[in-house]
């Protein structure tokens, strides 16, 4: 029987869904939909399996002040559109940033469930109650429909001890705090799609660019994580749009003790005002930092280079080598200039760069027909959504 499937993934300032049609193994899309500039410019986007735009439609700002309302829009929108996607919904996954050290793969959400998804929100305190908004107004809207959370900390799991512990007493570890990673679905698919387009690097050693408004890196092996560049919190590893990445934790009793901030100003402060955005004081959008002449604009993107290019030599350092880079999300998929600075700081691993295949955003980048690969992969989290959700269903 045939199954209609509903991926969420929301985040701070957007929802993005999709619905897939899945019929034994396969997973059809039907309609992808965005609806981003919430709370500022809101604007929903529908899309058909096609790619065909089917809703371009602007809100005011007091109609979609929140994810919340957000999702009660695509509520009505889906719930309105069953002709055309097939049918009623028959269950929901969900992207959940943070599942901690007990969640390990994705699971049907139920009000135990639930309550520790909620006990986990000081973990992610930007990404957690975002993620919550939509299983509540679902769960509001239709009880009786299954939801699943599919943890972006699940696939990394699998790291070992040495990865996953930082340098204090076992209690603390035994009590969770530890390198969990994130961007897991993002890397995971990844992981799933470098075989089927370079079937040689089934096994490689590879480093993946996740590079958007959040960023880190992976390393995968045997399509694994070995390690990643974010630990405890999605505020660790390489500088992102508003997120400074690795911080000595002694600016943090500097800000404390000298400055008088307490932890909610510090949270507010590291989530909001740091990264790219801080560091240039002009925007976390890297399309306006190339376009601006302003030294600091140029700093912060060299900056953003430079550990990024740094981190990558450490992961490569883990690997014992690398076979491939990859880039993926918003700027690793979109970034020209950004592709370029990160392959060219990093050539001493021998990675090069074709400026055609960069310029024309083709799959192999590379600028050797030997040696390691730079590949340029869309992510699709929404699809491992999908399919997590159809084998939860499947094992019940």
């Amino acid at each position: 029987m045939q199954q209609i499937l509903l991926a969420i993934n929301a985040g701070s300032s957007s929802v993005k869904f999709q619905v897939f049609a899945a019929a034994d193994a396969s997973l059809e899309r039907r309609v992808s939909g965005l609806l981003d500039g919430i709370g500022s410019q809101p604007r929903l986007i529908i899309r058909d399996g096609t790619g065909a735009v089917l809703v371009d439609k602007s809100f005011a700002l007091a109609t979609v002040a929140s994810v919340e309302a957000a999702q009660e829009i695509v509520g009505d929108w889906l719930e309105a559109a069953q002709e055309l996607i097939g049918g009623k919904l028959t269950a929901i996954g969900h992207r959940v940033v943070h599942g901690g050290a007990d969640f390990t793969r994705p699971v049907l959400i139920d009000d135990a469930v639930l309550a520790r998804i909620v006990a986990l929100t000081p973990l992610a305190p930007l990404h957690q109650p975002k993620n919550l908004a939509p299983i509540r107004a679902w769960a509001r809207r239709r009880p009786d429909l299954p939801q699943v959370a599919c943890f972006d900390t699940a696939f990394h799991r699998g790291h070992g001890e040495l990865a996953d512990r930082f340098a204090i007493p076992d209690a603390l570890y035994q009590e969770g705090i530890r390198r969990y990673g994130f961007h897991g679905l993002s890397y995971e698919y990844i992981a799933q799609r470098v075989p089927e387009v370079f079937p040689g690097l089934a096994r490689g050693r590879i480093i993946v660019a996740h590079l958007g408004n959040g960023c880190s890196l992976c390393a995968l092996k045997d399509g694994r994580s070995i390690d990643s560049t974010m630990g405890f919190t999605a505020l660790d590893g390489i500088p992102m749009g508003t997120r400074p990445g690795a911080l000595d934790p002694g600016i943090v009793l500097y800000l404390m003790r000298e400055k008088g901030m307490d932890a909610a100003a510090i949270e507010h402060f590291l989530y909001h005002q740091c990264g790219l955005k801080g560091l240039s004081g002009i925007s976390n959008d890297v399309r306006l930092l190339e376009a601006s002449a302003e030294p600091s604009a140029r700093l912060a993107l060299d900056h953003f280079v430079y550990r990024i290019t740094k981190e990558i030599g450490a992961l490569a350092a883990v690997l014992g080598g690398i076979d491939a880079l990859v880039f993926t999300a918003g700027i690793g998929e979109n970034g020209t200039e950004m592709r370029r600075h990160i392959v060219t700081g990093s050539a001493w691993l021998g990675l090069t760069i074709d400026e055609t295949a960069n310029r024309t955003r083709q799959l192999d980048l590379s600028a050797t027909a030997t040696g390691p690969r730079v590949l340029m992969i869309p992510t699709d989290e929404e699809l491992m959504i999908a399919r997590h959700t159809r084998d939860v269903l499947a094992a019940r």
